[in-house]
């Protein structure tokens, strides 16, 4: 198995080393995909794990596993999360961390994809809520529904999402051991309770 893997693994590097050259992103997803359907998904998603931080080369990987395995919650998340750094937009985004969820409930990364994707931003609050009624140690999330409320709060003169933003920002405040995270959210608390609309 291992020699499949590394062959594929230096075949897509020649590829993209030729994309960084040229830089023609539909010749890169072309002969990335090609390459992508000779090889195992395995194979694909031990090759693409140092592109990670590179969407234009994961996302046409991703695609490739996703065709070949509809229900890896993984390959979804990858592919979402590439599709979100490319601007694609919120809706194929939300698709495919909901087909993601579907198939694996417990994956977190997909609800986070599932709330950052919502274009609504008192929806938005909603959707990090219910992450965290899931994940309940997420802090990720609690922030997301401390910001995202403060944010509403803001916009729509909200007293309701003003409180429930201190009441997070409070709860991460409590769960905070580092001194600077501790003195930035005592800053944004402090803050919040000056509001006034």
């Amino acid at each position: 198995m291992t020699a499949p893997t590394s062959g594929f693994a230096s075949d897509l590097a020649d590829v993209i080393a030729e994309y960084r050259a040229h830089a023609n992103i539909a010749q890169l997803k072309e002969h990335v995909q090609a390459l992508a359907r000779s090889a195992m998904p395995d194979a694909v998603i031990v090759a693409a794990e140092p592109y990670r931080d590179e969407p234009e080369i994961v996302a046409p990987l991703y695609e490739v596993v996703v065709e070949a395995q509809p229900d890896n919650a993984r390959a979804l998340v990858m592919l979402a999360n590439a599709y979100w750094l490319m601007g694609l937009g919120p809706e194929v985004v939300a698709a495919l961390a909901s087909r993601a969820i579907a198939a694996d409930p417990a994956n977190r990364g997909a609800w986070h994809l599932w709330a950052l994707s919502e274009s609504d931003a008192r929806q938005r609050v909603g959707r990090w809520q219910q992450v965290v009624t899931r994940f309940p140690g997420d802090d990720l999330a609690l922030a997301n529904v401390a910001d995202n409320a403060a944010g509403v709060a803001g916009n729509e003169q909200d007293y309701e999402m003003l409180d429930l933003a201190v009441a997070a920002y409070e709860s991460l405040l409590e769960r905070a051991e580092h001194p600077a995270q501790r003195d930035a959210l005592d800053t944004a608390l402090r803050a919040l309770r000056g509001w006034k609309f």
